[in-house]
């Protein structure tokens, strides 16, 4: 009895090691460069309150704006105002009592079917458009690549990442940027502070199904065992970057989709970037684009990829970094 279970403990561990070499060898197969920046003649421009085109800046000038925030919408015409006017409201209200502040809003279509880019551009109409601008994409990018593109033409000297539902409250920017500032010395002016809603975990296991909370701890310790470590929360869409970390992050980002958030996070703690946590206030809002099962299934492969093709050499991450 004793050899039979030794030959089928040895059977099991040479399958697993098969598995796990064609795994990788189709991760590194199937993987592909730093998608270029490419932009269709469209998404080249911006259109000002008067309907007129643009030409879109890009994050290699030098800053012009204190605050640079890039909302990723993708069918969001029912969502977005409200998340639009607690912004503003709050960027408005700062800057009256703060006139040295100064900020724009990036609102980025991803290739939506509704009419997202008609409700973003009103608030360009009312603001005008030194401090609301919509790109609109030609085809669905994913929310990575949505947010890439609103990060290579903003102007922000400290750039933030705000999902289009407004789940995250608006005013708890300050939370991130006091924790951006209790990291200084910022080595060459990188740092990121993530929004986290860690603290609110025991609520949400009382509100989940068994299911939905046993996919959510496996997803964290993929995560941990994977990718990223001391970071608890890393799909929180409020995420505040120094514009030198977004370049760089951002520049080496490979993942477009649901995944991103836990790539750019590996890259930045390759590149030892300081990273602080930041509990914020956070509310569940109805009209998610995520499928649980199916959503967390593509994660999950996403997260086995990103480190494997890292691992095997698929994937390269420099010291010095641009994109045109």
């Amino acid at each position: 009895m004793a050899p039979l279970l030794l030959q089928l403990a040895v059977l099991c561990v040479a399958l697993a090691a098969a598995a796990l070499v064609l795994i990788s060898m189709i991760a590194f197969i199937t993987a592909t460069n730093v998608p270029l920046l490419h932009q269709h003649e469209e998404e080249k421009f911006f259109l000002n309150a008067k309907g007129q085109k643009e030409t879109l800046p890009s994050i290699w000038d030098s800053p012009t704006k204190q605050l640079s925030v890039v909302v990723p919408s993708y069918n969001e015409e029912k969502r977005l105002p409200v998340m639009m006017d607690e912004a503003l409201d709050y960027l408005e209200k700062r800057q009256k009592q703060d006139p040295s502040f100064t900020y724009e809003v990036i609102v980025v279509d991803d290739g939506s079917k509704d009419q997202t880019s008609k409700v973003a551009f009103k608030y360009c109409q009312k603001y005008g458009s030194d401090k609301v601008r919509v790109i609109t994409l030609v085809k669905n990018r994913g929310k990575g690549g949505a947010i890439r593109m609103g990060v290579f033409s903003s102007r922000g000297k400290k750039i933030l990442m705000a999902d289009a539902d407004g789940a995250t409250k608006f005013p708890d920017v300050e939370k991130l940027e006091k924790g951006l500032n209790d990291l200084q010395p910022w080595p060459d002016q990188m740092a990121i502070a993530c929004g986290s809603r860690a603290h609110l975990e025991k609520e949400s296991i009382a509100q989940r199904s068994y299911f939905r909370t046993l996919l959510m701890y496996g997803f964290h310790f993929l995560v941990w065992f994977l990718c990223v470590k001391g970071i608890r929360d890393t799909q929180c869409g409020f995420k505040l970057l120094t514009r030198e970390a977004a370049s760089r992050t951002f520049s080496s980002l490979h993942i477009e989709r649901w995944a991103f958030d836990v790539e750019l996070l590996y890259i930045a703690q390759f590149f030892k970037i300081p990273i602080a946590e930041i509990a914020v206030n956070w509310t569940e809002i109805e009209g998610s684009k995520l499928v649980p099962f199916w959503s967390w299934l593509q994660m999950g492969k996403d997260l086995l990829f990103i480190r494997l093709r890292y691992l095997t050499g698929a994937w390269r991450l420099k010291q010095t970094r641009k994109v045109n």
